[in-house]
């Protein structure tokens, strides 16, 4: 019986591992990749939430797709960069290529979007789920899946910050 007792604290955290292992995150690398001309990128939207900045940058051929009501080309990038207290926290990146949604579920599905997390270093970030970016930008089906595709089509060359 003392053995027994003994070992409830190391079934408990076992028991505790396993559950905690059921409720982990599972990020995943998707064809997403960090561009290579991030310094060539058009910031055409600023979003301030509290202590967080975000910057939002694309290609000027996504801007002007979207101006002149055309879809946006493969090969596309949008970069939020995610600033708190004046440093880079994160990058989000979205990316468009052909046939690319086929790689989901058709619940998950974003046009041919495909998105991924970045670290400061710009290193894939595993710890971010990538499912709930598609989540959220699947309710953008009307708009290329773009949250700011109204900041696009209103963008004047000048960035309001």
């Amino acid at each position: 019986m003392k053995t027994i007792l003994s070992r409830i604290p190391l079934i408990a955290l076992i028991f505790g591992a396993v559950g905690l292992a059921g409720w982990q995150v599972n990020a995943e690398p998707t064809r997403a990749t960090f561009p290579d001309n991030l310094d060539q990128l058009v910031h055409y939207a600023t979003i301030k939430r509290g202590n967080v900045t975000e910057h939002i940058l694309t290609t000027r051929e996504a801007v002007d797709a979207v101006k002149n009501g055309q879809s946006i080309p493969n090969g596309t990038h949008f970069v939020l960069v995610d600033y708190r207290e004046g440093e880079v926290f994160r990058y989000f990146v979205m990316e468009k290529g052909e046939g690319w949604g086929t790689e989901f579920p058709e619940d998950r599905r974003t046009g041919d979007w495909q998105f991924q997390w970045f670290k400061p270093d710009r290193t894939i970030n595993m710890a971010e789920n990538t499912a709930r970016c598609q989540s959220c930008h699947q309710s953008r089906a009307d708009q290329d899946f773009l949250n700011t595709f109204g900041q696009l089509q209103q963008f004047d060359g000048t960035v309001v910050d």
